[in-house]
């Protein structure tokens, strides 16, 4: 076992005076001190080497490991491990090399500044990452605490807001939390005007109007919230594609024939971190699920351009599969094939030749195959009918 070499030290506004004795003996001891200039200047006091953040960032555990033997402290902004440097690095390297040193988060002080109970607010980073992801968390009375990309992010967010129907919904940016500069500016999303430092936290109370768009996480959105050419998967029957996809916390799926990207999408909004690659030949169909994407907040949706089963080859292996296009006993077997233990599968047809090709399989593999129809009331006339939609086969199974 080696022993600890690497000091991750969380430090706020105050700097140094902020710091524990233990930890400040750490940073005052240290051989180097790795940090962005914000860091270096809250820890100006202290000789060591100073390295500034590597470019591009992932150089940094090069560096890091280039370093060994020697005593390193690495500063962060308050929690290490809380959305910051400290879980990357505890990928790469041994943590019984690493010490934490945590700070007061953002998030904590911000939740205290507001007088907001930490438990009831959804915590999350548009730091470094694209801010369109905080989408998929409006909904009507819920509390975001949001660390921001920079001065600009508050009015991007405020216009997502506005767009959506919760122009209304207060916004409270805080700064400098902790040190001699603190400020905080208030206002409500559709008048947003502030201009405010690079550096801050954002704190939103959102509020729906009587029109508002409802974007729940649980899977079945209207069809109408995603751009398509008719070719979709229709939301009663995406909501029981999803149920048996079962969306997870950082789980892959593969989206094969993905279309518009409704199921990937929802997909990605169903569990926190949830990743997705949709398949798609159609460039005009990965257009649309790149816009859907990102209009429901999930912009990290990856997109591949291929046949299957010759575009799955390569592709990291997935946690659930959805085939809605494409389907053939080949594109299976691949998919199987990949598919982690504990995988989800399914897969939906409307022609009578994808039905066949289920049927055999479920004979074959076993699962649950069921048929999915759905009608919906649509004016006639003067008078209102039920007027089906297509009838779905679905055929789903987990891999154990």
């Amino acid at each position: 076992m080696s022993d600890p070499w690497v000091h991750i030290v969380g430090i706020g506004e105050d700097g140094m005076e902020g710091l524990v004795p233990a930890t400040r003996a750490v940073v005052e001891a240290a051989d180097v001190i790795i940090g962005g200039d914000r860091h270096h200047l809250l820890s100006g006091g202290v000789k060591a080497e100073r390295l500034a953040w590597p470019s591009p960032f992932n150089a940094l555990i090069e560096v890091l490991k280039g370093l060994k033997g020697r005593r390193v402290v690495v500063l962060a902004t308050g929690d290490p491990l809380w959305f910051s440097v400290g879980a990357r690095i505890g990928r790469e390297i041994d943590p019984q090399e690493i010490v934490y040193h945590p700070q007061l988060s953002a998030f904590q002080l911000a939740a205290a500044r507001m007088g907001w109970s930490m438990a009831d607010v959804e915590t999350l980073t548009v730091h470094g990452r694209p801010v369109e992801q905080m989408i998929a968390f409006i909904q009507p009375d819920v509390r975001l605490l949001i660390l921001t990309t920079g001065a600009e992010t508050p009015g991007q967010i405020a216009r997502f807001l506005t767009e959506r129907g919760f122009g209304g919904s207060r916004m409270v940016v805080l700064a400098a939390m902790g040190g001699k500069d603190e400020a905080r500016f208030e206002g409500v999303a559709e008048s947003w005007n502030h201009d405010v430092p690079a550096f801050n936290t954002l704190a939103v109370e959102c509020l729906a109007a009587p029109g508002a768009a409802l974007l729940p996480r649980v899977p079945g959105l209207a069809d109408d919230l995603f751009q398509h050419d008719g070719t979709m998967t229709k939301q009663e029957v995406r909501a029981a594609t999803l149920a048996k996809l079962m969306p997870m916390r950082g789980a892959l799926l593969w989206d094969i024939g993905t279309g518009c990207g409704s199921v990937a999408v929802e997909w990605m909004r169903g569990a926190r971190y949830a990743r997705a690659i949709g398949i798609e030949p159609r460039a005009d169909r990965r257009a649309m699920a790149a816009a859907n994407a990102l209009a429901l907040g999930v912009p990290k949706l990856e997109l591949v351009d291929g046949v299957v089963p010759a575009a799955l080859a390569g592709l990291e292996a997935p946690d659930a599969v959805f085939i809605g296009g494409g389907l053939s006993r080949e594109v299976f077997e691949a998919a199987w094939g990949a598919l982690r233990p504990l995988g989800r599968l399914v897969a939906n047809a409307v022609t009578l030749e994808s039905e066949a090709v289920l049927v055999a399989l479920h004979k074959e593999f076993g699962g649950q195959l069921v048929k999915i129809q759905v009608s919906r009331a649509e004016p006639i006339g003067p008078r209102t009918g039920w007027r089906p939609l297509m009838p779905v086969t679905q055929w789903s199974l987990i891999k154990r």
